[in-house]
């Protein structure tokens, strides 16, 4: 692997026209190396934590170990932050990956911001466990600094099961903080899952990554999210993911429709030409005007998802004592970092 002290490889010109903030920090990032069609940046920043000002959303500060995600999923609603560096491409979001440097120790200066009760949200725009995180292990720095303190609330998601080499650090976070490690899984179908996710771990890893961390003791559950209309929204097929998360052992499931802005749109809406052209339109309809689905959609979701709980013995304890883990509606999906 090239140093990181290699030639610097600039996206843009830093010297161009209204560069500033996070936009300049990316044109300066330094070429680490190359993967399959995938390019790696360093960014150097100034802060890891970032506090969330919406009152909206169920975490106060969000920590995102890269910027950029490989795992390229169809319905991503995190790639117009890639438009903050000025990148317009949404395919940029899945090719140029970006390394932030010094986490810990800007992490360690960052926890004396955080007070009691407020919770810290990892992976909320681009998976911590992407198959950056094996070249670079920014996301285990962070944890291994979370692993020193006490008195923190802190959620992980991710669609991977390279979180279980952090199993053994988990466990020492957990003894000392509340943590819940949400696996997102859209479908149990693993053909529709690798056009969805084409870089992403097959479902059925993910469910068995979730069962192994909760027999550890580390608290782990489901996220189905987004759930896609038309795709994976067939009550039959959310029964059977319910149904598969409990026998599992996952501690909870929740679900959160699909979110579509339009630098996604641009990426989606071809991915629907070409395997869903009958969805197209009603797609073009309904997001034609706003980013989010109707209120009648997601109330129907989130009751149709409440019976199934039900239905499969999510009750109790296991609901009412998870914090604000995974988060309700679509609040995690407006998260910036």
């Amino acid at each position: 692997m090239p140093s990181l002290l290699a030639n610097s490889l600039p996206l843009l010109e830093p010297s161009a026209p209204r560069l500033v903030g996070i936009a300049r920090l990316a044109a300066l990032g330094e070429s680490i190396s190359e993967g399959h069609e995938v390019e790696y940046f360093t960014l150097p920043v100034k802060s890891l934590l970032n506090r969330c000002a919406s009152p909206r959303m169920p975490f106060t500060w969000t920590i995102n170990p890269y910027r950029g995600c490989e795992f390229a999923c169809k319905y991503c609603y995190a790639r117009y932050t890639h438009e903050f560096m000025e990148m317009r491409d949404g395919v940029d979001f899945e090719r140029k990956i970006y390394v932030k440097q010094q986490a810990a120790w800007l992490l360690r200066q960052d926890l004396e911001k955080v007070k009691r009760g407020e919770e810290i949200a990892i992976g909320t725009a681009t998976d911590p466990y992407q198959p950056a995180e094996r070249r670079h292990g920014i996301t285990r720095a962070i944890l291994e600094e979370l692993a020193l303190h006490a008195g923190l609330d802190i959620g992980i998601v991710t669609k991977s099961n390279l979180i279980l080499r952090e199993t053994d650090l988990l466990r020492k976070i957990a003894q000392r903080n509340q943590l819940y490690v949400n696996l997102t899984i859209t479908t149990l179908d693993v053909r529709l899952a690798r056009i969805l996710e084409p870089r992403a771990p097959r479902p059925d890893v993910r469910l068995e990554a979730m069962r192994m961390l909760n027999q550890a003791g580390v608290p782990a559950g489901v996220i189905c999210a987004p759930v896609v209309p038309g795709i994976t929204d067939d009550p039959k097929a959310l029964d059977a993911l319910v149904r598969a998360t409990r026998q599992a052992g996952g501690r909870y499931i929740f679900a959160n429709p699909l979110f579509l802005k339009p630098c996604s749109a641009a990426i989606f809406l071809p991915f629907l030409e070409k395997e869903f052209p009958d969805l197209v339109e009603s797609y073009r309809k309904r997001y034609a005007s706003r980013a989010f689905l109707p209120a009648s959609y997601r109330k129907r979701i989130s009751s149709l998802m409440a019976a199934l709980r039900r239905k499969h013995g999510f009750h109790g304890r296991e609901e009412s004592t998870r914090g604000s883990y995974p988060p309700a509606e679509e609040a995690h999906q407006l998260a910036l970092f």
